[in-house]
């Protein structure tokens, strides 16, 4: 139904789309996440060209809608689009903000226009409304409301622009529960969302957006519980880090010690567990630097907000190959008192680098 290739996007020196490539079939339910400012709002809007695209090709049912020869608003007719801040006329009624374009661009008489208008209501709850205005509504009533009026138009696809972020949590759900109704109806949607656990229950498939690009896709069990990418399982386990360079031996371990429990502190990390991460890390650097030739060491401190889950990654250039063999480090008391606080150690050398990652015992 919709295929995207080569999609960019400028805003004068600021590249915002790099490489968008895709294809959303009919039926399907897309959910696009990703950090904010990573270009997913307007690659929606690029798909209805509220934005023009300034390179690549969108073909909507076999029309490339970048045809100077395209109808625009014909292609507009088959794509609805609900937008987080509603965009309702204060000036009418519940049922005139639903009648209003199925009368004027459709040519549908007023008396179908009221009945297929109060059946859309009804379907999202808020018939009783029908002569409310817009001022009268809670955040929760105008988006149904707003989801109510693109459907009047008959969509074939319907594009949802983060349609909760504006509401209280308390509304969220009433709406979300409108987005799963049209789901299970069969609706093609493609969904802007930070609501994860709503993504992974409606979608058949996600789009993770990062720099400007779909940096992984898959299904939502592809996404949310086996990641490809490392930039993905931080953003789904809403991982936070901690990043050190030592370059010398001479370097500060007071100052990169208050640094880890600032930031430990931040994440309300127990003191315990704060104690253990201070000296793997002083065990691992001082392991280092009498086993390689070159002090280039970097250290992460990740800490998973989903889970809870504290990893501690050590990276260092070293062509010593046995450096990790367990004969070298049974030998090390260091090792040792590393392996009673850690859980799950992995060691890799490759291409003259070095990496441990474990995770830190709670």
């Amino acid at each position: 139904m919709i295929t995207v290739e080569h999609l960019s996007k400028k805003f004068g020196k600021l590249t915002v789309l790099k490489d968008i490539n895709a294809e959303i079939k009919q039926g399907e339910v897309i959910s696009i996440i990703g950090p904010s400012g990573t270009g997913k709002s307007t690659f929606l809007r690029c798909l209805n060209l509220l934005e023009h695209p300034s390179g690549g090709k969108i073909v909507i049912d076999g029309t490339d809608i970048l045809n100077k020869h395209t109808d625009i608003c014909k292609i507009r007719q088959k794509m609805g689009m609900v937008f987080q801040s509603f965009n309702l006329f204060s000036h009418l009624t519940v049922l005139e903000n639903l009648t209003i374009a199925p009368i004027k661009l459709l040519g549908v008489s007023k008396s179908e226009a009221v009945k297929h208008s109060m059946e859309l209501l009804q379907m999202v709850g808020v018939a009783d409304k029908a002569n409310s205005f817009a001022d009268e509504l809670s955040g929760g009533q105008k988006q149904r409301v707003a989801i109510a009026r693109c459907l009047a138009m008959k969509p074939e696809i319907i594009l949802f622009d983060e349609p909760t972020s504006a509401l209280d949590p308390t509304m969220v759900s009433e709406v979300l529960a409108v987005i799963r109704r049209l789901a299970r109806d069969g609706m093609t949607m493609a969904i802007v969302t930070h609501e994860m656990d709503f993504a992974k229950d409606v979608s058949n498939r996600i789009f993770y957006m990062d720099e400007g690009l779909i940096y992984e896709e898959g299904t939502p069990e592809e996404i949310f519980n086996n990641p490809l990418k490392e930039k993905t399982r931080a953003f789904i386990n809403r991982v936070r880090s901690f990043n050190y360079h030592i370059s010398s031996p001479n370097y500060d371990m007071y100052a990169m010690n208050a640094e880890i429990e600032n930031f430990c502190e931040k994440h309300v990390i127990p003191k315990t567990t704060v104690q253990r991460i201070l000296l793997i890390t002083e065990e691992l650097i001082e392991y280092h630097k009498q086993n390689v030739d070159e002090i280039d060491f970097h250290l992460t401190v990740s800490y998973s907000e989903k889970n809870s889950k504290i990893e501690i990654m050590f990276t260092c250039k070293n062509t010593n190959s046995s450096i990790y063999s367990d004969e070298t480090l049974d030998s090390e008391v260091g090792f040792t008192l590393i392996k009673k606080m850690s859980d799950d150690i992995q060691f890799t050398c490759n291409e003259g680098i070095s990496q441990i990652k474990l995770l830190v015992k709670r």
